[in-house]
C-alpha cells in the first residue's frame, strides 16, 4: 500500500506543476493581450477612413489608408514637436542620472546623520501635486524671459525625474559590497574616482534601465510643456492634447489616433533596442542585496 502511494505522489507531483507552468504561461498571454488591446486599437483606427471610425457595431475589416497619417502630420508641426520632446526628454533624463546617481550614491554609502531621512523626504517630493509647482514655474519663467524655451522645460522635468534616479540608484548602490571602494582606496583611488572608475561601471546596467525609464517618464509628461511653453519648444504630448480637447469642432480620433500612434513608435522601438539592457538592470535590482 505504501509503496502504490509512492509512486503515486511523482506522477501527481508532475501534474501539478504541469498545471501551474499551463497557468502562468496562459496568465502571461491573457495580461500581454490586455495591455496591448487598447494599442492595437488605436493603431487600427489611426488606419480607417472617418466613415469607418464610427461604424456601429465596430468593423475590423476595412480598407486602410495612411491618409489620416499624409494630412495631419505637417498640419501640427509635428516633426518639430517631435524634436522637442528627444531634446527635452534626453537633455532632462541626462541630467537626472547624473545627479541622481551620484545623490543616491551620496545617501548610500557617505555616512550622514539622518541620511535615511533625507532620502525619504527627497522621495516623498514626488508626492508633491505637479500643478503645485507648475505655477511657481511658470511665474518665475515668465519675469526670467525663459518661456516657450527648452532648458526651462528640461530643468522643470528634472525636479521629478531626481528624486525618482536617486531613489533607485541608492538600491542599486546599498547593494554593493564596501569592499570594492576600500580596494580601490588602496590602490590610489580618491572617493570620485572609486565612484566613476569601480562603482559606475559595475552598476552600468541599473543606471540604463533607470535612464530608459526616465526617458519614458519625461517623453509623456504633459503639465509642464503645456504650462512653460507656447509653440516653439511644445512637445508631443500638447499636441495631443489641444486635437483632444478641441471643443469647437470635436475631437477628431483619426487625427488623435495617429498622433498618438506616431508617439508610441519611437518608444516600443527605444525599448526594443536596450531590452537587453533593461531586463538585465531589472534583475539585477531584484536579485541583490
Amino acid at each position: 500500500m505504501s509503496t502504490t502511494a509512492a509512486r503515486r505522489r511523482p506522477s501527481a507531483y508532475r501534474r501539478r506543476n504541469a498545471f501551474l507552468r499551463q497557468l502562468r504561461i496562459w496568465s502571461g498571454v491573457a495580461t500581454c493581450v490586455l495591455f496591448l488591446l487598447p494599442i492595437a486599437w488605436m493603431v487600427l483606427t489611426s488606419l480607417k477612413q472617418q466613415r469607418d471610425i464610427f461604424t456601429t457595431p465596430p468593423t475590423l475589416f476595412f480598407t486602410p489608408t495612411l491618409e489620416t497619417y499624409i494630412n495631419y502630420l505637417f498640419n501640427y508641426d509635428l516633426p518639430a514637436r517631435m524634436l522637442n520632446t528627444v531634446i527635452v526628454a534626453g537633455g532632462a533624463s541626462f541630467i537626472s542620472i547624473v545627479v541622481g546617481s551620484m545623490a543616491g550614491y551620496a545617501l548610500a554609502r557617505i555616512k550622514l546623520r539622518g541620511a535615511t531621512t533625507i532620502g525619504v523626504i527627497i522621495l516623498l517630493s514626488r508626492g508633491v501635486p505637479p500643478i503645485a509647482l507648475a505655477v511657481p514655474m511658470f511665474l518665475v519663467a515668465r519675469a526670467m524671459g525663459l518661456l516657450d524655451h527648452h532648458i526651462t522645460l528640461i530643468l522643470a522635468y528634472c525636479t521629478f525625474l531626481i528624486p525618482y534616479v536617486m531613489w533607485l540608484m541608492r538600491g542599486f548602490f546599498k547593494a554593493l559590497p564596501d569592499e570594492l571602494e576600500e580596494a580601490a582606496k588602496i590602490d590610489g583611488c580618491s572617493r570620485f574616482g572609486a565612484f566613476f572608475r569601480i562603482i559606475v561601471p559595475i552598476s552600468l546596467p541599473g543606471l540604463l534601465s533607470t535612464l530608459i525609464f526616465s526617458i519614458i517618464l519625461a517623453w509623456e509628461e504633459l503639465l509642464f510643456a503645456l504650462v512653460l511653453t507656447n509653440r516653439a519648444a511644445s512637445t508631443v504630448p500638447v499636441v495631443i492634447s489641444g486635437i483632444a480637447g478641441d471643443t469647437v469642432n470635436g475631437a477628431n480620433w483619426g487625427a488623435l489616433t495617429a498622433v498618438g500612434t506616431m508617439t508610441v513608435i519611437p518608444v516600443v522601438i527605444f525599448a526594443l533596442l536596450v531590452q537587453k539592457w533593461l531586463i538585465q538592470g531589472l534583475a539585477d535590482g531584484a536579485t541583490k542585496g
